[in-house]
């Protein structure tokens, strides 16, 4: 199943507070509240997706607990933007000098960008929408996310301020891919100056 988008304007136009409660009364759901007031019901992935979700997550959470730069959050959390839009990327990642610039309260949403995010399509999804999804994040102040697509094996990276690049995975290993000078296959995708030495390997993402 695809995510399924109400548009409650014949009823109301929730507010961060009642969305708020709504996904309190709903914990066995995945929602988001777009910048028009739509709610988006987002249903459980398949195991497939479910595993290569944890596999990137895992490796950020990794990649964190060494750092020591921020904190990284799973996908049930839940981001106010700038917009008003309350989204929860697949994984994201937010500098702890924010958060402790900002101070907020943990039970309630982060009321920020992160300042990298991960979405990963699954097999069910429209890209599409995912894109639209991840071009409203750069919109809004994140500095670095990648879409994840094993369906069309592809990653789109989305920086702050520039084009959207999209690397082509290749049905090469990654020293054939060397050899061939196709180094920007996305086995492996870098955190750039926005995530220091972070390296995200996609081989179980791409059942390479």
């Amino acid at each position: 199943m695809t995510a399924v988008t109400l548009n409650l304007d014949a009823v109301t136009k929730l507010s961060h507070d009642q969305f708020w409660h709504l996904a309190l009364a709903n914990r066995d759901a995945r929602l988001e509240l777009t910048a028009q007031g739509q709610l988006v019901v987002m249903p459980p992935t398949g195991w497939e997706s479910g595993k290569q979700n944890f596999d990137i997550s895992g490796q950020l959470w990794n990649w964190n607990r060494q750092a020591g730069l921020g904190v990284a959050f799973d996908s049930s959390t839940g981001f106010i933007l700038p917009n008003g839009a309350i989204r929860s990327p697949d994984a994201a990642w937010v500098r702890k000098d924010r958060l402790e610039a900002l101070n907020p309260d943990p039970e309630k949403f982060l009321p920020l960008a992160p300042d990298f995010v991960i979405e990963l399509r699954s097999a069910t999804d429209a890209l599409k929408t995912i894109q639209d999804k991840m071009k409203e994040y750069q919109e809004n102040g994140v500095w670095l996310g990648w879409l994840l697509n094993p369906k069309d094996r592809e990653v789109g990276i989305y920086r702050l301020g520039q084009d959207v690049e999209v690397l082509r995975w290749q049905s090469l290993t990654v020293n054939e891919a060397t050899l061939k000078g196709l180094e920007d296959s996305p086995l492996i995708l870098s955190g750039e100056d926005v995530l220091p030495e972070f390296v995200l390997d996609l081989k179980e993402v791409f059942d390479v």
